[in-house]
């Protein structure tokens, strides 16, 4: 070798060929290929990087076996491609010879596939992989099979709490439409037909019938009490059915309990009016104040009382209140009185409420209106 030239890494000192000397074609060695250019990184290879290919020579290498060794070492991902030296030549042989008694892994290609099977796992929903070592349910025998029905069943205990709750919840349900009947439907009901009741008493005096004896039910005047702003027909008798729940206010005027007409000259006309549902005329009653106009309008005449006086509760069988001279009204004697009876306290009918009246005008309706009325 001349001086100053250093020996190649791809051979030995002893295998290094003399310059004159000619070797016989067959046993020439392949000069190693050179290093040279660049490679770039690849983003589809999973490993990141690729691999590159080069001889190592085996100087000691028997005799029928290849004088190069295929080694593979990983490349650089941009750059020149490095020159190893002769350790590094030899550490990477020895992996190489592992690699090769080590099974082949999968391909680029199957990588790929993988990696991109990898993305869609972590992508798409967890699903929890079958549990191998579970061991499948035991069919039961007829035995446990109806142990099992008559445990999923109910106890007569909660059978029982259950009808007992849907009872009471249409118990309550059927309460709620009867308080809302009570309460709104009758009012409207009633009012409807005690309109009705005076266009067909006005029309009665209209066509100038006379009236005989009125039959129980029958209109055949109007009360007026304009403080509380009632207008309201006036019917024989205190049929419940017939006359108040009607909504019409009914007038004493049968048996034991009959009471004088407003055209009578002395005596007590007494009349009776719900204070709740049924349309309510008297209400609002305990809300007169002595001196108040209440006024009866007949065929004939206007009747105005003044209110004199009001008993807040009293016993239903107390009859006296309705006397010709009713007692606790404060009168003197016998005269023209007017009395207004509704139950008490509200929404109940365990007392009665009494308001009374004296008669302090009569005019007749070719007169006109009352002062009371046209005010």
């Amino acid at each position: 070798m001349p001086p100053g030239e250093q020996g190649s890494p791809w051979f030995g000192a002893a295998d290094t060929p003399d310059a004159g000397q000619a070797r016989a074609p067959e046993a020439e060695v392949p000069q190693p290929q050179e290093w040279s250019g660049y490679r770039q990184y690849s983003g589809d290879d999973p490993e990141g990087y690729q691999r590159d290919w080069y001889a190592r020579p085996q100087p000691e290498a028997e005799p029928g076996a290849a004088l190069y060794e295929t080694v593979a070492i990983p490349q650089q991902m941009s750059g020149p491609v490095p020159v190893p030296d002769d350790e590094t030549v030899a550490l990477r042989t020895e992996d190489t010879r592992r690699a090769a008694q080590t099974p082949a892994g999968p391909g680029r290609a199957e990588r790929r596939r993988a990696a991109k099977a990898r993305g869609h796992r972590r992508a798409g929903p967890a699903v929890a992989a079958p549990d191998a070592s579970a061991t499948p349910a035991k069919p039961l025998s007829r035995v446990e099979a109806r142990r099992a029905a008559r445990a999923a069943k109910d106890s007569p205990a909660v059978i029982a709490s259950r009808a007992i709750g849907e009872l009471f919840i249409s118990f309550g349900v059927l309460m709620l439409l009867f308080v809302t009947y009570q309460l709104w439907w009758t009012n409207i009901r009633a009012g409807q037909q005690a309109s009705q009741e005076t266009n067909k008493i006005q029309d009665d005096w209209a066509k100038g019938r006379q009236p005989g004896a009125f039959e129980p039910g029958q209109g055949f005047a109007i009360m007026h009490i304009p403080k509380l702003d009632v207008v309201v027909p006036i019917a024989e008798g205190i049929s419940k059915h017939k006359v108040l729940d009607r909504g019409m206010v009914g007038h004493y005027g049968e048996g034991k309990l009959k009471t004088a007409m407003p055209s009578d000259k002395a005596g007590n006309f007494a009349v009776a009016g719900h204070r709740n549902t049924h349309g309510e005329p008297f209400r609002y009653i305990n809300r007169l104040q002595p001196g108040d106009p209440i006024v009866v309008e007949t065929q004939d005449a206007y009747y105005t009382y003044k209110m004199a006086n009001i008993l807040p509760q009293t016993s239903p069988s107390n009859v006296s209140v309705i006397a010709p001279v009713p007692e606790g009204a404060g009168f003197d004697g016998p005269g023209r009185y007017i009395t207004l009876t509704t139950c008490t306290p509200e929404f109940t009918s365990t007392y009665r409420m009494i308001v009374w009246g004296k008669m302090v005008d009569e005019r007749p309706r070719s007169k006109g209106k009352p002062d009371a009325l046209v005010g």
